[in-house]
């Protein structure tokens, strides 16, 4: 596909300067970019993953959701210098929540820079999202990947640090909610990192369940099936995973991968309520839309999230956010 860019060396930065021109709440320090009017004064909140995800990971620097986040290039961590920056710029005193996806690149960097920052007196607590069920079995969640759930927790852990929680509390609530988030998802076409050729190989016509936002291999691959059976098998894999405290209010996000249409999720949509409510579900908390894409991916993730009554709340609690406002 070709890419409307400068060329492919610039593409991240040229992104990262088009953002705070747009926003300007944001204040940028390299690959570090955080938000400059609007931050709370309390716990701060940290993330940080590969650009190619818009509007995960930095898109949700914003009131009500993260104070600050570190970009990688597409589908590549961010540095150590960039997790520091990001980290330094936004601690308060009071602590740091570091929130983000399980990869071994991001995982890596943030600890070396927690481990830094330790010795200049900053606090922080670490959380993993771990949402994508493909990519272990429950036995071996702590190997999952977090992808479209992050979301969801950027916006709980924001709620509980709005409060004024410690940050404690804000990893506590934020960890309780993450191990009752579940996500699965499907691919349909590839896309095309800048530079590169395409992120996998899948013939017209083919899908994989459970690919992974990168092109990680999924559970299966097979010709394309209609909506309702990917509904039903989506929705099936998603409730049989287990959680510890089943609920039977959800908040439910059906999100693009980046080429899919609204239309088609709203064609899945239709099937998941309807099964949902056969069930005896409630989908408290619908969301259809673009939250965590992979470039110009074809296809789609489902994530759910058992709710109790601060889940619920936390979710429904204010933000200002371009991809998600209260």
């Amino acid at each position: 596909m070709a890419k409307v860019m400068n060329s492919p060396d610039s593409y991240v930065e040229d992104m990262l300067d088009g953002l705070v021109r747009f926003d300007a709440r944001l204040a940028r320090e390299g690959r570090a970019l955080r938000l400059a009017t609007g931050a709370r004064d309390g716990v701060a909140i940290v993330s940080g993953g590969g650009s190619g995800h818009f509007p995960l990971f930095v898109g949700y620097t914003a009131p009500g959701f993260i104070d600050a986040c570190a970009v990688g290039d597409v589908f590549a961590g961010p540095s150590v210098d960039a997790c520091i920056a990001a980290i330094r710029a936004v601690d308060r005193g009071k602590g740091v929540l570091l929130l983000y996806g399980n990869y071994g690149g991001d995982r890596m960097n943030f600890d070396m820079a927690a481990e830094m920052l330790e010795m200049d007196g900053i606090r922080t607590k670490t959380l993993l999202g771990t949402d994508d069920i493909a990519s272990g079995t429950p036995e071996e969640a702590e190997k999952r990947r977090g992808v479209a759930g992050l979301v969801l927790l950027y916006k709980i852990a924001g709620a509980t640090a709005d409060s004024g929680a410690d940050l404690d509390t804000v990893h506590r609530v934020t960890a309780r909610a993450a191990a009752h988030c579940r996500t699965i998802g499907i691919a349909t076409s590839a896309c095309t990192v800048p530079g590169s050729g395409p992120s996998f190989d899948l013939a017209q016509g083919e899908m994989e369940m459970g690919m992974g936002i990168h092109g990680e291999p999924g559970i299966w691959r097979d010709s394309l099936k209609p909506a309702d059976d990917l509904a039903q098998e989506m929705v099936s894999r998603l409730l049989d995973d287990p959680v510890p405290v089943p609920s039977k209010r959800m908040a439910v996000m059906l999100n693009s991968l980046g080429a899919t249409p609204l239309e088609e999720l709203l064609i899945l949509y239709r099937r998941i309520a309807e099964i949902l409510d056969m069930r005896g579900i409630t989908v408290a908390f619908p969301m259809i839309g673009h939250f965590a894409t992979s470039m110009e991916m074809g296809g789609l993730s489902l994530t759910m999230m058992h709710l109790d009554a601060q889940r619920e709340a936390a979710l429904r609690a204010p933000c200002d956010c371009r991809s998600w406002k209260v």
